[in-house]
């Protein structure tokens, strides 16, 4: 059976409600290039078909929306055993992918349920309409594997208010629905078990035509509606992110990622969740905070499509040095959790190092077209 599976829901006044779901419960969603490929050309055709009024992204099982990309693959080809232009490949359909949701034409939902991470919160943030449920995690855990959060994330996460996109970056930490809203991650908070009413609300809707037509407003009612219906269940959900946001903002406020780092681990807390931020943060590698701290420096004022271009070049980078494969050995493949990385400390890291990281290994990138 495929891993992406595609379908047409006919409408009561003649529409289309298309959905694309991540069919892979096995490895939880993991966004492959196969995936990619798949979900590219089916949405462009979707794009301008008039039939359709809105996209429903979602997947299969309750465990994951899609836990990331295919980051196995890529250490089996960086290490020797596929194809190398794989990487490159690879990134560069994932990031037309995601450039093609953030600038779609139609409303596109986001089922995003259980966890959502990597790749994953790639496709939920270009979603027109963010949907999280009481079982939803968040998260760009990057720094554990050696790398950095992408797939828009410099976009993203650029956007956060008092420095939690870079605490979030730096920490790995995970995000419940009530913080994802909080921080304008997500747009709604439904409860789980709304999924089938709010597919079938969209069917049973008056789309209307021609001048007539407000698929957005269609969309925004429909989700208002079962919002409203949902607070009970998120009531008594606690925010972590938005309860600590004063000490990360004061956290964040110092003048270079070394006092940033220091600061953190510096902080007594009896809290669970901020433990295992600095916990984290503590085991992840030494490159990936320096290199987030520069990338979203770097990416403050870009264009979406400007950020995907080096997002881009910076991912083929990351794969062509030893810190990335060597984190996702230590996490996903041996299995060790015990990561040799390239530098000891923060403080450590050259800088020379981190520039040759974020310098295009290219005349031309392959995404330049992007506009």
């Amino acid at each position: 059976m495929s891993s992406v599976l595609f379908t047409e829901h006919a409408t009561q006044d003649g529409h289309v409600i298309a959905e694309v779901k991540l069919n892979a419960e096995r490895s939880l969603n993991a966004l492959t290039l196969d995936m990619c490929e798949e979900m590219l050309p089916r949405l462009r055709d979707w794009a301008t078909d008039d039939r359709v009024v809105a996209v429903l992204l979602d997947s299969a099982g309750e465990k994951a929306f899609c836990a990331g990309g295919d980051v196995v693959n890529l250490y089996k080809t960086i290490t020797g055993e596929g194809d190398p232009s794989f990487p490159e490949r690879f990134f560069e359909t994932e990031y037309r992918l995601d450039f093609l949701l953030h600038t779609y034409p139609k409303p596109v939902i986001c089922w995003g349920n259980g966890i959502v991470m990597g790749g994953g919160m790639g496709l939920l943030s270009a979603s027109s309409h963010r949907v999280v449920t009481e079982k939803s995690r968040l998260a760009m855990p990057e720094v554990t594997i050696g790398l950095y959060p992408d797939v828009g994330a410099s976009w993203f996460l650029n956007r956060l208010p008092n420095g939690a996109g870079r605490f979030l970056a730096m920490t790995g930490c995970q995000i419940n629905a009530p913080d994802a809203v909080h921080l304008g991650l997500a747009d709604r908070c439904i409860a789980s078990h709304h999924r089938d009413a709010m597919l079938q609300q969209l069917t049973d809707a008056q789309w209307g035509a021609g001048e007539n037509a407000d698929a957005n407003g269609v969309v925004n009612r429909i989700m208002r509606e079962l919002e409203q219906t949902s607070q009970p269940v998120f009531a008594e959900m606690e925010a972590p992110v938005y309860q600590h946001s004063p000490l990360i903002r004061e956290l964040m406020d110092h003048d270079s990622v070394e006092q940033i780092v220091a600061a953190i681990m510096a902080v007594k807390s009896d809290n669970k969740w901020f433990g295992k931020a600095q916990k984290t943060l503590a085991h992840g590698s030494p490159v990936s905070v320096k290199l987030i701290d520069e990338q979203l420096k770097r990416a403050k004022h870009m264009s979406l499509a400007e950020v995907f271009q080096s997002e881009m070049s910076l991912s083929v980078q990351c794969c062509r040095h030893r810190e990335f494969p060597e984190g996702v050995r230590a996490l996903l493949v041996d299995k060790d959790g015990q990561p040799n990385w390239t530098y000891p400390d923060v403080t450590s890291v050259e800088e020379s190092f981190i520039n040759e990281l974020l310098s295009s290994p290219w005349s031309q990138n392959p995404l330049a077209d992007l506009r």
